[in-house]
């Protein structure tokens, strides 16, 4: 049954009063647009990034597949790091297969023997404050860091503290003495907070090491290798004459290879586009149906790409770079001190780059200390830079739980034995640079697809050619 109001119009109530709608006096806009085409855009796609780290990276063309990166012979075995299982707030155990990162270790496969080391191994609380061995003190223990942040320091020549650097979860301390006589420690540790320790005692590993003939050969070897020349680098040593008069003999030598250097094979990301062909072949104006539909499917593709050259376990920059590169915060969020201390570690650093949430937090402590960060101009774009080194924001990086991340830093370049990406051109039926689009057929629900592939992967040619600073903080603190 219609009302007055109703058969006048529609209406809508303010306050108490109905007010009613004037009929129209005119065609209406809903109905003009029948007859006219509207101004359109293409689709739009709020994942689609910037991508710095693949407009970056030098791209080596690897037209086998597989890239060998051959290297000196290097005589100093870097450092891993140690996992372990825990069930409960005491019950912590290394786990042992994970052992074999602690350089001693390195290469030995007796897991019966692991096994006893990591039984051995015993839970140790450390305050904040406490210091677990000072400088010139005989090494009576090892430790294995579970949890927690601990200042490695020395005394100064004028007596002041320097802090050396700073151990944090996995590292490991007192390693470094086997195969010394009578070893002392070399710096003072402090916990800087809470944490949890794995303790060794030397005379348990003595133990162990006279039980097991496997363990003690393995041992010797490596005292072996680390009593032979070798350069800063731990690189075996070229004899080389300096500053010499007269004619002296000259040593002579040669400069040894690597026997197993690493080879990078390429990786890949693919998809399958679905397209039905009544789509594909009438509904093409003004757009191509087709090739909006690949257009992002490539953007989709380009995005995991990224993706997996940061955190890919097999060549992914994160649990790739040499753990010998990795410092940790020292006070938790990202300083301009800890910035200078990651540059420090390498030559000709082309780029940093972060989570924009750990350069928010970067710009933070730069505030508070009255400093304004440069800008570098890369292709156009004036981005942030410290110390003329661009910072790109890279949203790859992954954000942890307790609200840390990671700044990466990179020397590129085959040139610079930096980083590179690889990939390979003139492929099969190549629509971009390493990428191919090829037609897989037509189903009978009248379907057609088309297989997208990206084929690449990543490469650092040396070790410190890439380092990461860890442990950053990004959340704001209280005033």
């Amino acid at each position: 049954m219609s009302t007055p109001e109703s058969a006048a119009g529609p209406s809508t109530e303010r306050g108490d009063e109905p007010v009613v709608e004037a009929p129209l006096t005119s065609l209406s806009t809903r109905a003009a647009r029948q007859l006219t085409t509207t101004a359109k855009s293409e689709p739009q796609m709020q994942a689609i990034t910037s991508r710095w780290l693949l407009k970056m990276l030098p791209w080596t063309d690897v037209k086998g597949g597989t890239y060998r990166v051959n290297r000196r012979l290097q005589l100093r075995i870097g450092r891993g790091r140690v996992q372990f299982e825990q069930n409960g707030a005491d019950d912590i155990r290394a786990i042992p297969e994970t052992l074999t990162e602690l350089p001693v270790l390195r290469g030995y496969s007796d897991i019966t023997v692991l096994e006893e080391i990591a039984d051995r191994l015993r839970v140790r609380q450390v305050r904040v404050g406490e210091v677990l061995f000072d400088a010139g003190q005989p090494v009576t223990e090892t430790y294995l860091v579970v949890h927690g942040r601990f200042t490695r320091y020395a005394t100064g020549k004028f007596g002041e503290e320097e802090v050396i650097g700073v151990v944090t979860d996995g590292d490991q301390m007192g390693d470094e003495a086997v195969g010394r006589a009578d070893p002392l420690w070399l710096t003072s540790v402090r916990a800087e907070t809470p944490g949890v320790v794995l303790v060794l005692p030397w005379d348990a590993l003595t133990q162990i090491v006279d039980g097991a003939p496997s363990l003690a050969a393995h041992l010797d070897a490596f005292a072996e290798r680390q009593r032979k020349p070798m350069n800063r680098k731990g690189e075996a040593d070229f004899p080389v004459h300096a500053g010499h008069v007269g004619e002296p003999t000259l040593s002579s030598g040669y400069v040894d290879y690597e026997l197993s250097p690493r080879e990078y094979e390429l990786s890949l990301t693919q998809t399958v586009l679905r397209i039905h062909t009544r789509v594909a072949d009438l509904y093409n104006n003004p757009m191509d149906q087709t090739e909006q539909q690949l257009r992002l499917t490539i953007e989709e593709i380009r995005e995991r790409q990224e993706w997996e050259l940061v955190n890919n376990r097999e060549f992914g920059l994160l649990h790739n770079v040499d753990y010998g590169q990795r410092i940790s915060t020292f006070t938790g969020p990202p300083t301009p001190d800890d910035l200078d201390e990651l540059l420090s570690m390498r030559r000709k650093t082309k780029l940093l780059l972060a989570h924009p949430k750990a350069i928010a937090a970067f710009f933070r402590q730069c505030n508070r200390r009255g400093l304004v960060p440069g800008t570098a101009n890369v292709d156009g774009h004036e981005v942030p830079a410290w110390r003329g080194v661009p910072l790109f924001p890279c949203g790859k990086i992954p954000v942890s739980p307790q609200h840390t991340t990671s700044i990466i830093a990179l020397r590129t370049g085959e040139a610079d034995q930096g980083v590179v990406g690889l990939y390979q051109t003139g492929i099969p039926e190549e629509y971009q640079p390493g990428l191919n689009v090829r037609f897989m057929g037509i189903d009978t629900a009248a379907i057609m697809s088309y297989l997208v592939t990206a084929y690449y992967s990543l490469a650092i040619l040396v070790p410190d050619a890439a380092g990461i600073l860890e442990n950053v903080q990004i959340g704001r603190s209280a005033e």
